[in-house]
């Protein structure tokens, strides 16, 4: 999960202002005594380096094992393993500011041949678990199917930085040059002990993606040990190499997050001609808000099952560079596979690939 969340970093140097003051050599000791320590070099890694015994990830550890009631012999160990990656310093940065967003190119990297194939594979592979799914949870296999789609193409491209190494980096050394996350790393990071010790497996041995998501669906270790279920029922939740744990996983995260069973994910919409009656409805960005007379009433066309709809809605804008945003009628649930991952256009993504994907199925079924 991208967490659209999904995270790129970039570590700053000092200030120009320090070369000017580098004939003050009160000035610079008491500067480089502020200075965070870097972490210890490893002899037998020379490209990266560990965090050894720093004394802030040492005290981190103990604070961790004293409140999770864990080993703190053995949670020093493994953090003073913990390396420092730069490359997932550099990933978790936004953007250049100035980029544009574009829904129809996003739309294309998921929404293609490809991932429709192996989607339609996945399915017909585990049918059973995605009936079970939607039984449980209300949640229809097109909707999971499009997020493991989406994430990572049905378990191909799950990451291959260490877990640990990518979230003690984003804990104890989260670059300069965007809002500072690195309170929620370190959760995410105590978390991860937790998983390792509930499944008795090595957090050392863990792989996934740069921010530290695992999986066919990239759960957040939290989230992994809030919401992920032993669907198989085999007595271990395994998001990495069992498809019927992650259908259930996917689908109970997607309920606990407000997925309503029976409610569409959005609507098609005609803009209001009237721009301060458009500007209102954007006005919440992606939470649905309005009742469909209250969009009616603003000048926004819909459909006759928008019309007839009994819930909320929300004006959902997507833009698409320098051609003209595209627009839908969001519901509950097109907000809640947003919390799966904060970004409309990852949702739109989600469910147009789901959709395709069904619409395969339907006709070969036929």
């Amino acid at each position: 999960m991208s967490l659209s969340l999904r995270l790129p970093l970039s570590r700053r140097a000092l200030p120009a202002l320090f070369a000017a003051l580098l004939t003050c050599s009160t000035w610079v000791a008491a500067t480089e005594a502020k200075k965070p320590r870097a972490p210890a070099r490893s002899d037998s890694e020379p490209d990266l380096v560990t965090y050894g015994q720093r004394e802030d990830v040492m005290r981190f550890a103990t604070e961790l094992a004293e409140r999770r009631g864990l080993d703190a012999a053995w949670v020093k160990s493994v953090l003073a393993e913990a390396r420092y990656v730069p490359n997932v310093a550099r990933f978790i940065m936004p953007p250049p500011t100035g980029t544009a967003k574009n829904w129809a190119a996003y739309r294309a990297r998921f929404v293609e041949p490809l991932r429709i194939r192996t989607g339609l594979a996945f399915w017909r592979e585990n049918e059973k678990w995605l009936q079970r799914a939607e039984e449980m949870y209300g949640v229809p296999p097109e909707i999971v199917v499009g997020v493991v789609g989406v994430e990572t193409l049905y378990g191909r491209h799950m990451g291959n930085f260490r877990v640990l190494d990518a979230l003690a980096t984003l804990s104890f050394d989260f670059p300069t040059g965007r809002k500072d996350r690195s309170a929620f790393f370190r959760d995410e990071l105590e978390q991860l002990f937790v998983l390792a010790h509930s499944e008795k497996v090595d957090p050392r041995q863990l792989k996934g993606s740069y921010a530290g998501a695992m999986g066919m669906g990239q759960f957040m270790p939290s989230s992994w040990n809030k919401y992920a279920v032993d669907f198989d029922g085999d007595g271990r939740v395994d998001l990495h190499a069992s498809p019927a744990d992650v259908i259930g996983s996917i689908a109970h995260y997607l309920a606990e997050f407000g997925w309503q069973r029976g409610v569409p994910t959005r609507f098609e919409v005609s803009l209001p001609v009237d721009l301060a009656d458009r500007a209102a409805l954007l006005e919440p960005d992606i939470k649905p808000t309005f009742t469909a007379q209250q969009f009616a009433e603003k000048g926004a066309g819909l459909p006759a099952a928008g019309r007839e709809f009994t819930g909320l809605l929300a004006l959902v804008e997507l833009h698409n560079g320098d051609a003209a945003p595209s627009y839908v009628a969001g519901t509950s649930n097109f907000y809640a596979v947003t919390r799966y991952n904060w970004s409309s256009y990852y949702a739109m993504a989600v469910i147009d690939l789901g959709e395709a994907i069904g619409l395969v199925k339907h006709k070969v079924d036929r």
